[in-house]
């Protein structure tokens, strides 16, 4: 998570959408840089909304825009799974190593879903609890040109990324059925990732 004070802006990290290598490129200019630590990093709005947030208003008479962004859930669920296929993390706790997609899709879903599954839904990392929208800007992974375009504009600078993070390669063929549960599962995942789309890659929110 970024905060930037002159552009009143507050960059949120929702997991595998490319946001390491825009923390990377603007860490240096932002005036809050909370990176290392991954519950840090990636903090939820609603842990925002509690925590952090408060903060800002209280100690620095702070209420930036948030901005975050969002990725087509299945592909963001390929990436996780071919992070979890590194060989690297083979013995791991969390390593998914040997799992079809299929099977590492219908774990994530499962109401418990096991250690290398828990990957969390992006829905539910950018609504609160009654499952409000409470992002100011939502930007479609699809659409990094829209993304990078606001960020330059509020900014002032032009920003030079450089891909980080990224899985080794995996095959990932879903079955029809298994596709189905997801969508009904994610539902809501679909949906807002949708109606990012259709606003042309950014959609604009009303919070209270």
């Amino acid at each position: 998570m970024l905060v930037f004070v002159d552009a009143n802006l507050v960059l949120f990290a929702v997991p595998k959408t490319g946001s390491t290598a825009y923390h990377l490129a603007l860490r240096g200019q932002a005036d809050i840089s909370l990176a290392n630590k991954a519950g840090l990093k990636h903090m939820t709005a609603r842990k925002y909304d509690r925590d952090f947030g408060p903060y800002l208003a209280r100690a620095h008479g702070l209420t930036p825009e948030r901005v975050a962004v969002m990725r087509d859930p299945l592909e963001q669920l390929r990436s996780w799974y071919r992070y979890r296929q590194d060989p690297k993390r083979k013995g791991a706790g969390n390593s998914a190593a040997g799992l079809s997609f299929d099977a590492f899709v219908l774990a994530a879903i499962d109401e418990k879903p096991p250690q290398f599954a828990r990957v969390g839904s992006q829905f539910a990392f950018v609504t609160d609890d009654a499952g409000r929208v409470r992002i100011d800007h939502l930007f479609a992974y699809e659409k990094q040109a829209v993304f990078r375009r606001f960020l330059e504009d509020r900014l002032g600078q032009k920003i030079d990324t450089k891909e980080r993070n990224v899985s080794p390669p995996a095959p990932t063929p879903i079955s029809p059925d298994v596709e189905a549960r997801l969508r009904a599962a994610r539902a809501d995942d679909f949906a807002l990732h949708d109606a990012i789309l259709e606003a042309d890659g950014h959609l604009v929110t009303v919070l209270d």
